[in-house]
């Protein structure tokens, strides 16, 4: 559901719906649903993905109740209820900022923070444990340098979106970034990150890294004719949808090194 959230975030920002509730946490000054002074269409697109955001703390508290009897299940589920509070919180911020692209970041990356933890509570529930054996320095050296690099390609993705057009309303402050630098530099984190993954799925084959190359191959020809198109929006909504996707298998990468699968789960 993390995902459905940058998702629906995706669609305020393409439609420029960011400030269709201008205030919050009201959507107008007297009413918490959009009414006449706000724009129709992208009062109903802004409070709607505001809304989402309790469907996921049920999901969270369900969650909670569920992994309650297991220590190791418990700590992860607390992550994500908190979490979904500080997104709420955060949203909010961004808001009264007017968009300010480093609240709209931050908010992005916090959603994705919150599929990793997701990612690990999903790892565990399925039946994988941690491995016996000690893994090699190099091992971890080279999980966490995927990491650190897929994270570094997210933050200048944002960079990107905050210089360009699709900052979540038209009159949105924006970055002062030269946009085809920032695109660039996006790109060449990109080109590492995938560089690194091919070298995970040969030196490593037992690490589960197969998804995370088809996904980034698909993401990144959606952002190169997204680029040469001129950034039309439901390309720009389907490359964020990916952006998701890919931390999710860059983490999903990461745990491969961590746990292995056993038979059957407690």
């Amino acid at each position: 559901m993390q995902m459905l959230l940058v998702v629906t975030g995706g669609l305020v920002r393409v439609t420029g719906s960011g400030l269709g509730c201008p205030t919050w946490p009201k959507c107008t000054g007297e009413s918490f649903v959009p009414d006449k002074t706000s724009s129709h269409v992208h009062g109903i697109i802004e409070f709607g993905n505001r809304m989402l955001t309790f469907a996921l703390v049920a999901a969270a508290a369900t969650t909670l109740v569920l992994a309650w009897r297991r220590s190791d299940l418990r700590k992860l589920a607390w992550l994500q209820f908190f979490g979904i509070f500080g997104q709420g919180i955060l949203g909010g911020i961004t808001v009264l900022t007017k968009l300010h692209p480093a609240t709209v970041a931050s908010h992005l990356l916090l959603s994705m923070l919150l599929i990793a933890g997701a990612a690990t509570l999903q790892f565990k529930v399925k039946g994988y444990s941690e491995n016996s054996n000690e893994k090699s320095n190099y091992e971890d050296l080279v999980a966490n340098l995927l990491v650190l690099f897929a994270f570094i390609t997210l933050i200048a993705g944002t960079i990107v979106t905050g210089s360009g057009p699709h900052a979540g309303d038209w009159q949105a402050p924006r970055f002062h970034f030269n946009l085809y630098t920032v695109a660039h530099i996006h790109s060449f984190f990109v080109a590492s990150t995938f560089a690194l993954a091919l070298y995970i799925a040969i030196k490593f084959p037992r690490v589960q890294a197969n998804l995370l190359i088809g996904i980034m191959i698909g993401q990144g020809l959606i952002g190169i004719i997204q680029w040469r198109l001129g950034l039309p929006q439901a390309l720009v909504g389907f490359h964020l949808l990916g952006s998701a996707l890919f931390w999710f298998a860059v983490w999903r990468t990461k745990l491969s090194f961590k746990f292995h699968r056993i038979e059957n789960p407690a």
